[in-house]
C-alpha cells in the first residue's frame, strides 16, 4: 500500500501541507482546538491508513468559540475592502499548493485528481470574487414620507458562522462560506466532515498562513474535528448562522435545532436530479451530459444526474448510446488519469448502493447496465463499484430518494408537460436540465411552469456549477444558497435606517401625538 502511495507522490504532498506523521501517530497542522479522541482517516483509494487526527473535546470547542468572539470584535471593524486583500491573499496561496491539495482531496476522498484540482479551482475562483464582492456590500436609500428625513438599510457581519461541511466537497463548500463570510467582517467556525478531515487541517494550514503574516488573530478561523462539535454548533446560542452540507435527514435535525434558539441556517441537502432528453436533443451532448452527470466523482455528488427522462422517439437510441459509453468506463485509482471512476467514499456506502440496486429489481426496475462491486488487484479497499442504469419508474419509492452512488434511472416520456411534471414530482429540488434544440422547449422549461428547482440547465448536465451563481435548492434540497449572486446576504443582518435632520419630530402614517 505504501509503494501505490509513494506511486502518486501522496506523502510528498502531505508534507507539502504541513501534514507530517504518515502512519504512525497524529497528524500535525495548524489547528490547536484537538485534544480528544482520535480520528483515523483511511483512504478509500487503497485502504491505507493515511493519518489520525485528535477531534475537538467540549474544552476545545469552548476555546475555539471564546477565540472567535474575541476575533470578531477587531476583525468586523477592518474595512471590507481590506478584509478583501487577506482573502485575496488567501487565493494566491491556494494557487501556490493547488497541486498537492488537488492530491490529498482526490486521495482522502476518492474523486479524480482531474476533480480534485477542479476543487481547489473552485476556493481559488470564490476568493476572487469575494476580493471584488468586498466593494459591493451594498444596501439601499429609499425616500420618506415624512420631511427632513432620509432613509438607508445598511448591512453588518453577524458574527461567528459555523459551518458544517460533507465528504464530497472537502474543501470547496467550506470555502464558499467562509471567504464570504470573512469579506462580509464575519469569523467562521468550521466542522469537516469526519471522513475526510485531513483535507480541514491542511486548509487551516495555508489559511493560517495568511493570517499571522497580516497579525490577523487567529479566531478569525477555527477549525474545529469531531462528530459531537455538529450539534454544540446547532445548539449554541453565540452562533447566529449554520451553513450545513449534507442529507436530508441530518439537514432537517439541524434547522429544526437552530430554529428553535432563533438561528439562522444555510441548507444545502439532498439532490435527485434529472435530465430530460427532448426528441429535439443533440445525443452525442446528452451523452457527455449524463455519463459525466451520473459517473463524475462515482455518483457522489448532490448534483449527481440520478434520473434520465427521454422522450419515447429517441428513448432505444439514447439506450444503445449510454450503453456503449459506460462499456467503455475505466474503473480505479483517481490518482490515475486514465480512469474515469473512482472509489465510494467507504464500505457503509457500498452497502446502500447495493441495497438500492436489490429494491429497484424489487419494484420492478429493470437493470439495463449490471452493477456489482469490483474484484481483484486494485480494488482491495473493497470501495470500488460499476456504475449502474436501471429503466425504472418515476414512482419507485427507491426513485425518490437519494442513493450517494453510481446508479442512473431511465424513464420514457410522450410530452414535455408530462417529463416537467415527472421531473419535479420528487421530494428534493436542487439541479435540473434539458437537452433541447426547440427554443419553445427551452422556455418552458425555465418559466414558471417549468423545473421547480433551485438550478434549471439547457443543453448542460445537471452537475458542474459555476461560482458565480448562487448555488442551493428548493423542498428538501433546503431552500439555502451560497456561492455567487448576492448570497453574500445570509452571512450579514439588515438594519434600516432613518435620519431626521430637521428641527422637527412629524411621526409617520400622520399620527398625530401633540403635548
Amino acid at each position: 500500500m505504501a509503494t501505490l502511495t509513494d506511486q502518486f507522490g501522496i506523502q510528498e504532498a502531505l508534507s507539502k501541507l504541513g501534514i507530517q506523521e504518515i502512519n504512525e501517530g497524529t497528524s500535525t497542522g495548524s489547528n490547536s482546538f484537538a485534544n480528544g479522541e482520535i480520528i483515523e482517516s483511511y483512504s478509500p483509494v487503497d485502504g491505507t491508513l493515511i493519518a489520525k487526527v485528535k477531534a475537538s473535546t467540549q474544552e476545545d470547542y469552548e476555546a475555539a468559540v471564546a477565540k472567535a468572539q474575541e476575533a470578531f470584535k477587531s476583525w468586523r471593524l477592518v474595512p471590507a475592502p481590506k478584509r478583501g486583500e487577506i482573502v485575496r491573499q488567501m487565493g494566491e496561496e491556494l494557487r501556490k499548493y493547488k497541486e498537492p491539495l488537488g492530491q490529498l482531496v482526490s486521495y482522502e476522498m476518492g474523486k479524480s485528481l482531474q476533480e480534485g484540482l477542479g476543487e481547489v479551482q473552485e476556493m481559488i475562483d470564490i476568493c476572487d470574487f469575494a476580493v471584488g464582492l468586498s466593494r459591493q456590500l451594498y444596501g439601499l436609500t429609499m425616500h420618506s414620507e415624512r420631511p427632513m428625513h432620509r432613509m438607508y438599510e445598511q448591512y453588518h457581519p453577524v458574527g461567528i458562522v459555523g459551518i458544517i461541511s460533507a465528504f464530497n466537497f472537502p474543501v470547496a463548500v467550506w470555502s464558499w462560506n467562509a471567504m464570504l463570510a470573512w469579506v462580509c467582517g464575519d469569523v467562521c467556525i468550521w466542522k469537516p466532515s469526519e471522513k475526510t478531515p485531513l483535507c480541514g487541517i491542511a486548509c487551516q494550514n495555508i489559511i493560517k498562513t495568511v493570517l499571522e503574516r497580516n497579525n490577523i488573530p487567529e479566531g478569525v478561523s477555527c477549525l474545529i474535528n469531531g462528530r459531537d462539535n455538529g450539534d454544540r454548533m446547532n445548539t449554541d446560542k453565540r452562533l447566529p448562522l449554520v451553513s450545513f452540507t449534507g442529507s436530508t435527514r441530518v439537514g432537517r435535525h439541524v434547522s429544526k435545532t437552530v430554529a428553535e434558539r432563533f438561528g439562522n441556517t444555510i441548507l444545502e441537502l439532498g439532490g435527485n436530479n434529472a435530465i430530460i432528453v427532448s426528441e429535439h436533443a443533440d445525443i452525442n451532448m446528452v451523452l457527455v451530459g449524463a455519463v459525466f452527470g451520473a459517473v463524475g466523482t462515482a455518483g457522489q455528488r448532490c448534483t449527481t444526474t440520478r434520473r434520465l427522462i427521454v422522450h419515447e422517439s429517441v428513448y432505444d437510441k439514447t439506450i444503445e448510446v449510454l450503453k456503449s459509453a459506460y462499456g467503455q468506463l475505466k474503473i480505479g485509482n483517481p490518482l490515475d488519469s486514465n480512469n474515469h471512476v473512482g472509489p465510494l467514499i467507504d464500505k457503509d456506502s457500498v452497502q446502500n448502493y447495493l441495497d438500492a440496486i436489490e429494491k429497484a429489481k424489487q419494484e420492478g426496475g429493470n437493470v439495463i447496465v449490471e452493477g456489482g462491486v469490483m474484484q481483484g488487484e486494485g480494488y482491495e479497499s473493497g470501495c470500488y463499484v460499476k456504475p449502474c442504469i436501471i429503466e425504472a419508474k418515476n414512482s419507485f419509492e427507491i426513485v425518490q430518494h437519494e442513493t450517494f452512488a453510481p446508479i442512473l434511472y431511465v424513464m420514457k416520456y410522450n410530452d414535455l408537460e408530462e417529463a416537467i411534471a415527472m421531473q419535479n414530482d420528487v421530494p428534493q429540488g436542487l439541479s435540473s436540465s434539458i437537452f433541447t434544440s426547440n427554443m419553445r422547449e427551452m422556455e418552458l422549461f425555465l418559466s414558471h411552469a417549468g423545473s421547480d428547482c433551485g438550478i434549471a440547465n439547457v443543453n448542460i448536465g445537471t452537475s458542474g456549477a459555476e461560482i458565480g451563481g448562487a448555488f442551493g435548492g428548493e423542498k428538501e434540497t433546503g431552500g439555502g444558497r451560497e456561492s455567487g449572486s448576492d448570497a453574500w446576504k445570509a452571512y450579514m443582518r439588515r438594519q434600516t435606517n432613518t435620519i431626521n435632520y430637521g428641527s422637527e419630530l412629524p411621526l409617520a402614517q400622520g399620527i398625530r401625538f401633540d403635548l
